[in-house]
């Protein structure tokens, strides 16, 4: 988000970290940090109104030293393979997840408060923030767990950086995600940000109809990055192939030969 959704002004970068943590997922420690942004025109009546960087909430619970990931993958092991919490410890930490059977525990009953749609106390966040900005801005991101079919699709609103719910479908099928997105479909919607997946565009399409829609910029730069690799893969190789007759620097006569 770069301007202000009540003015229009440019948004202000904070020199401060609101985040920033390492956190344990299945593809291994990932470092992740944001700094929010504020508003900084004195003739808003939202002047100071900081905005929080989205997409760390997709990746990891607050106060939460794992990713998300790992809470479908406990869940989807625990209750779909039928795997006790003692097993799924011995799993992760075979998949080099610092973790015992306690936070196991804690993780899975995080799962399920997350499926078990919004609590009271974050209904009052999302009353709040439509009160003060008029509607929320939601994002919906997917994760899937490493090895299984299903995937983890998890919703947060924005402005507050609360995350709101989470389903975990196999297959994930358009229908679902509608009837899931229809629960909050009393909250009016000033736009909503996902990483382009058509399912969910569609659901939020049904249940939103004129609220707009944009691509999260870091699915949408990580896609042109992988379009990207193989041309720069390739074009390495050449450069290796091209050059490789070249004398290394250390295979050329000393200064003296040439004078």
């Amino acid at each position: 988000m770069n301007t202000c959704i009540h003015c229009g002004a440019e948004l202000k970068l904070r020199p401060n970290w609101h985040v920033r943590k390492t956190i344990q997922t299945l593809n291994g420690p990932l470092f992740v940090a944001g700094r929010a942004k504020i508003c900084t025109n004195a003739e808003c009546s939202h002047c100071g109104t900081r905005y929080y960087a989205s997409q760390v909430w997709a990746l990891s619970l607050p106060d939460s030293s794992y990713g998300l990931d790992v809470h479908a993958y406990i869940g989807w092991r625990h209750e779909h393979d039928q795997r006790q919490l003692v097993e799924i410890q011995r799993e992760l930490n075979e998949k080099g997840i610092e973790i015992n059977e306690r936070n196991v525990g804690k993780l899975y009953r995080q799962y399920l408060a997350l499926l078990g749609a919004s609590s009271e106390e974050v209904q009052k966040e999302l009353d709040a923030i439509v009160a003060k900005h008029g509607g929320l801005i939601i994002g919906v991101d997917a994760l899937q767990p490493e090895g299984h079919g299903s995937l983890l699709y998890v919703l947060y609103e924005i402005l507050s950086g609360t995350v709101v719910s989470a389903i975990q479908l196999e297959p994930p099928n358009e229908q679902e995600l509608t009837n899931w997105l229809l629960t909050y479909q009393k909250y009016p919607v000033l736009g909503s940000v996902t990483d382009g997946e058509e399912r969910i565009i569609a659901a939020l399409r049904a249940v939103w109809p004129t609220a707009p829609r944009q691509r999260c910029q870091e699915h949408f730069l990580g896609n042109l990055a992988d379009e990207v690799l193989g041309y720069d893969t390739e074009l390495r190789q050449q450069m290796r192939a091209d050059l490789g007759g070249l004398p290394k620097s250390s295979d050329f006569p000393d200064d003296s030969a040439f004078f």
